[in-house]
C-alpha cells in the first residue's frame, strides 16, 4: 500500500535489490541545519564520501508530497535554496503529503523512510533527545522513540550537546535501544569525543558491529540501533566554551520562548552565532566522519550472512 506514495531513485532501487551497500541521509540538515551555499555543498560532499568507501548514498526528503529515497544534485540544490520547506518528523509526512508539500526528514522520519525502502543504515550528525529542562517542559524528541520501533542502525556523533544526555541515555536504555561506541567507551557529545557517560558496548570493527546488528534483528528484536561516532580530535571544540555557549542559547531560547520543533535548529543556530562560526566547521566535519563509517558499515552488513 505504501508504495504508491514512495519513490525511489533507480540507482538505489537496483542497489537495494542487489543486496549493494546503501546509506540513508536525511535532509533537515539541508534546509534547517546550515546556511546556503554551505548546505548543498555539505550534502554533495557527504553523498561522495560515502560513494568513496563503497555505498550508495540515498539523501531522503518529501517533494510535492512524494517521499523521495535518493535525490538528484537538482533536488539538493532547491531544498537548500528554498524557504517554505516543513521540518517533518513522524506525525507531519502524512499532511506533507495530502497537501503536496516540501519536507525536510529529521531523524525521526528518515528512519521511517528509510525502513520502507529497506535501507538498514542512516548517517547523520547528532540524534535528538530529552532536552534540558525537560522534566518541566516535557520536550523528548521523537527520534528517541522511533529508534525503540524501527530497525535502522544510526550513525552519528552521540546526541546533540544541547540535550541533557544523561536522561536520553536513560530513556533509550529503558527502551531497550543499544548505545555502541565505535572504538570508544564513551559516549561522545556531538562537539566533543566525550560527554562523562558511557556506552553500552564498544566495538572496533565494522564486521563485528555489522554481526551484532544483524544477530539483533534475525531474531527479531524491534528497533534500532545508536553507533556513537566521535567527532574527530582535531575538530573538537573546547569543552569550556562550547558549553558556555549552549547555556547562553538555552537561556535565548526561552527568554524568546521557542518550543517544539523549532528548538534544535534555534539552539544550534545561536551556538554558532556565539562560538563565532566554530561549531558549524566542527559539525560539518564530524558529519563526514559519520558517512565514511556508515559506508563502511553498510558494506560490512551487505556482506554479513
Amino acid at each position: 500500500m505504501f508504495e504508491k506514495y514512495l519513490d525511489i531513485s533507480e540507482e538505489v532501487k537496483s542497489a537495494i535489490e542487489s543486496n549493494r551497500p546503501v546509506v540513508a541521509l536525511e535532509s533537515t540538515i539541508i534546509s534547517h541545519g546550515m546556511p546556503y551555499p554551505k548546505n548543498v555543498e555539505t550534502a554533495l560532499s557527504v553523498e561522495r564520501i560515502i560513494r568513496d568507501h563503497g555505498a550508495i548514498p540515498a539523501t531522503i526528503a518529501i517533494l510535492n508530497g512524494r517521499l523521495k529515497v535518493g535525490l538528484s544534485a537538482d533536488e539538493i540544490e532547491m531544498l537548500g535554496k528554498a524557504s517554505d520547506v516543513v521540518k517533518a518528523s513522524r506525525r507531519d509526512i502524512p499532511f506533507i503529503i495530502a497537501k503536496g508539500l516540501n519536507g525536510a526528514t529529521t531523524v525521526a522520519s528518515t528512519m521511517i523512510l528509510a525502513d520502507l525502502a529497506g535501507i538498514r543504515v542512516f548517517a547523520t550528525g547528532g540524534i535528538g533527545g530529552v532536552h534540558r529542562g525537560a522534566e518541566t517542559s516535557f520536550d523528548i524528541s521523537a527520534d528517541l522513540i522511533e529508534l525503540a520501533q524501527t530497525n535502522v542502525a544510526v550513525i552519528c556523533a552521540g546526541a546533540k550537546s544541547i540535550l541533557d544526555i544523561g536522561l536520553t541515555l536513560e530513556y533509550l536504555e529503558t527502551h531497550g535501544v543499544p548505545v555502541i561506541g565505535y572504538q570508544t567507551d564513551e559516549l561522545p557529545a556531538f562537539y566533543n569525543s566525550k560527554s562523562g557517560f558511557h556506552v553500552d558496548y564498544r566495538v572496533d570493527h565494522p564486521t563485528e558491529l555489522a554481526q551484532a546488528i544483524r544477530a539483533k534483528w534475525d531474531l527479531n528484536l524491534k528497533g534500532g540501533l545508536i553507533v556513537a561516532n566521535p567527532i574527530p580530535k582535531e575538530y573538537e571544540m573546547d569543552a569550556h566554551l562550547i558549553d558556555e555557549a549552549i547555556k547562553e542559547a538555552v537561556r535565548q531560547q526561552m527568554a524568546a520562548g521557542v518550543k517544539g520543533k523549532e528548538s534544535t535548529p534555534f539552539l544550534l543556530a545561536k551556538v554558532k552565532e556565539l562560538t563565532g562560526g566554530d561549531s558549524l566547521e566542527s559539525n560539518i566535519q564530524l558529519v563526514y566522519n559519520n558517512a565514511k563509517v556508515g559506508a563502511q558499515l553498510a558494506v560490512a552488513l551487505s556482506q554479513t550472512k
